[in-house]
């Protein structure tokens, strides 16, 4: 049993995919080219987004968001406490400083109420500067963004969508990648689009953030070309042969894999209903399910499902065990009081168990019964 069984996705295109490596390889355009130039015009059209810049991984595609920000010494950024690193480092790799929010209690994303008291904090105390605020659509349910939006709009923040576990996903009727002054994603084999390798993706209406990024992406190129430099870039290109498997995945991903993934979830909430918390996604969203996670009793309960799981040999992971504001690289950036009771209690009981779209429910069955075993 695969965790994300990507050689079943793989079964179900291999036609189209193996198609479009062939194509590459017979032109031997490894960089650039119709695959790429189709690909971001699909993904704009995708999300509704006027620019889609490819690039070669969802971090790179995160610093990328936070040059065009100009993050940089004496500036903040919130960012929320229960994520993956590659939203907050670059804060601190511009030198600027990370300041962790607490996340609500049951999206488990960025909470409004806690972004907004930091950046009180902050300005409170008057030594930094409010810059910027990076939402993450975690396990791949989308934030609050009409509140986020609003606060962002209020203090002056640039806002960033870190979309990478959501790509699909959709709140009150905008996709994900469609929010803020800028959004990322990546296509990390096991994110809800993935490739074959690393590659991401940057999202932008403005007519000269897009041509901003797309010097950053090639060693911050000019109207000139590549020997043209105007700017300290950096060299983060999608390589042709991922934008050729990406192309028939996207297809699939709107066509039936967001459906196949919300019969998955349901599977599990009604068996899983009264005994853990489950998922919860709000009115009028919906979650792409990059993960599927639990909340036990108490972190005790949990480790004793996640042994029960490994000794069945039914695949499982913690997203994620540990707040970014326990982590060694953050533990002396400031925290302004800030409790982050929500972050550690979900970093102290999830667990996340098999999710993808070719998952059988007779497979399904066999990981339900071994969780319910397991208590």
């Amino acid at each position: 049993m695969q965790f994300i069984d990507l050689k079943a996705q793989y079964r179900a295109l291999k036609d189209e995919i193996d198609a479009n490596i062939r194509g590459v390889l017979d032109s031997a355009q490894f960089i650039g080219g119709p695959y790429v130039k189709e690909l971001e015009a699909q993904l704009a059209a995708f999300t509704d987004r006027k620019h889609c810049i490819t690039c070669a991984n969802g971090t790179d595609a995160l610093q990328i968001a936070y040059m065009v920000a100009g993050v940089g010494a004496g500036d903040v950024v919130f960012c929320p406490d229960m994520t993956f690193i590659s939203s907050t480092e670059p804060a601190k790799m511009f030198g600027a400083t990370a300041v962790f929010c607490d996340i609500t209690p049951d999206t488990y994303c960025l909470s409004p109420a806690g972004l907004e008291r930091q950046i009180q904090a902050v300005l409170t105390e008057g030594k930094l500067t409010p810059k910027a605020a990076v939402a993450v659509d975690i396990l791949g349910n989308p934030c609050d963004y009409d509140a986020i939006g609003a606060i962002c709009e209020k203090y002056g923040l640039f806002l960033i969508e870190d979309a990478a576990q959501s790509f699909g996903a959709s709140y009150h009727g905008k996709k994900a990648c469609a929010f803020g002054h800028i959004a990322t994603t990546s296509f990390f084999p096991a994110k809800p689009l993935g490739c074959y390798g690393d590659g991401g993706a940057i999202f932008t209406d403005d007519d000269a953030v897009d041509q901003l990024c797309r010097s950053l992406c090639v060693h911050g190129k000019g109207p000139g070309g590549k020997y043209d430099n105007v700017r300290v870039g950096m060299n983060s290109r999608l390589d042709a042969m991922q934008a050729a498997v990406l192309l028939p995945k996207l297809r699939a991903l709107g066509t039936y894999e967001m459906d196949a993934r919300q019969m998955v979830a349901r599977r599990y909430n009604e068996a899983f209903a009264g005994r853990f918390v489950t998922p919860f996604v709000a009115e009028g969203c919906v979650s792409a399910w990059a993960q599927y996670a639990l909340l036990a009793k108490d972190t005790a309960q949990r480790d004793a499902i996640v042994a029960y799981l490994k000794e069945a040999g039914i695949p499982n992971m913690i997203y994620y065990p540990t707040p970014q504001h326990a982590l060694p690289v953050f533990r002396d950036e400031p925290h302004y009081g800030e409790t982050f009771h929500n972050a550690d209690d979900y970093c102290a009981r999830t667990f996340s168990l098999p999710m993808h779209p070719y998952l059988e429910e007779a497979e399904q069955r066999k990981v339900i019964d071994a969780v319910l075993e397991g208590l």
